[in-house]
């Protein structure tokens, strides 16, 4: 089981582990959104043959009894969390940073893929073998790759990036872009001209919101 980190809207600094990415741009040199952002590779998308099976998620990867869902849970509780037998996690408090609500009870919150499954299939994904999407639908080792948000704003955001969703949370905008970059960089993902235009946009008003990440190895750990 994951203990329970800083993986809350205050936090500045992502931390992401990393792919062999297909960017001539070392991670050490990024170290702010707007670098980010130009270092994300351009290409098309395409949705073919994407199936959301195709990422096998909310897997028990250490053999802890804990799924990946209740390990972000367990983790970004701002309290000691109540775990029930089977790691079933009942109660806690969870600030959800996309609309600035705070939860007391799991039923409420979605956890989310900062990109979602779909967008990391059109961005590359659909290219990898099953072992390395399963390992980006599961990916704990990132501060915010997955994150635990109200189910009204994941669902509100589906498969959208941020060219046509953003959070309602004004103030959660930097962020989320800062943790939308990182994850891309992260897995070696690419982004559409519509995308990096919006990026692009925040990163102007971000100033210097800080980014880095690690790239993540052909398995993902």
């Amino acid at each position: 089981m994951i203990t329970n980190v800083a993986r809350g809207f205050a936090s500045a600094a992502l931390t992401v582990m990393p792919l062999l990415a297909a960017t001539p741009v070392q991670a050490a040199e990024i170290t702010t959104l707007a670098e980010g952002v130009r270092a994300l590779p351009l290409a098309a998308e395409s949705r073919t043959g994407y199936e959301r099976s195709a990422f096998k998620h909310w897997v028990d990867a250490d053999k802890d009894s804990c799924n990946t869902r209740m390990e972000v849970l367990i983790a970004e509780s701002r309290i000691a969390p109540t775990v029930e037998a089977g790691c079933k996690v009942t109660a806690g408090e969870w600030y959800s940073y996309y609309d600035g609500l705070t939860l007391t009870a799991p039923g409420g919150l979605d956890i989310d893929h900062m990109v979602p499954l779909a967008e990391a299939w059109d961005s590359g994904a659909s290219q990898w073998t099953p072992a390395r999407r399963e390992a980006y639908a599961n990916d704990l080792d990132a501060e915010r790759s997955l994150v635990a948000v109200t189910a009204k704003t994941n669902r509100s955001k589906a498969d959208q990036d941020p060219s046509t969703w953003l959070p309602p949370l004004a103030d959660a905008r930097c962020t989320y872009a800062a943790d939308w970059v990182a994850t891309k960089l992260r897995w070696g993902l690419t982004a559409d001209q519509p995308e990096a235009a919006a990026l692009t946009d925040l990163a102007e008003t971000c100033g210097n919101q800080p980014l880095a990440y690690e790239l993540a190895t052909e398995d993902g750990n």
